[in-house]
């Protein structure tokens, strides 16, 4: 292989990286918003920290929590500070897999939901920590 191919191979696998950091942003990021709007829609914010306190959290929580994956998921959407929204919310979905899904033992198929989902996102969001904004992401665009 000559330099001039390296070169290339180097610069696509760049490029592909890019554009992978930004499929996975903006799928977590609308996620992210449409388990909000559950949240908000259909469970209430009042019932969603009335679940919290069942569940032996502060009910103050689910307000916090409404906020994290809202902002969050509209930043992630954005691309602005991709990798400290990603790692911010690392601690929900550990969370959500704790004390949420955590007795309903691993399956998500399970009845109430397991923790694999969320844990799988927890280490989903890890991953685009590492990968950073992508392609298209406001945070790049501003810091040229």
């Amino acid at each position: 292989m000559t330099t001039y191919d390296t070169v290339t191979t180097q610069r696509l696998a760049a490029s592909n990286a890019d554009y992978a950091a930004l499929v996975l942003r903006v799928t977590m990021g609308i996620y992210f918003l449409a388990h909000v709007w559950l949240k908000i829609a259909v469970y209430t914010p009042a019932g969603t920290a009335g679940y919290f306190d069942s569940i032996g959290l502060p009910g103050f929580l689910a307000y916090l929590t409404i906020a994290a994956e809202l902002f969050g998921g509209l930043a992630l959407i954005a691309g602005v500070f991709t990798r400290w929204v990603s790692l911010a919310l690392v601690p929900v979905l550990v969370g959500a897999a704790w004390f949420g899904h955590g007795s309903a033992g691993f399956f998500f198929s399970n009845p109430n939901g397991g923790w694999e989902f969320p844990a799988f996102w927890a280490v989903t969001l890890i991953g685009q920590a590492l990968l950073g904004d992508g392609a298209y992401a406001l945070h790049k665009a501003r810091a040229r």
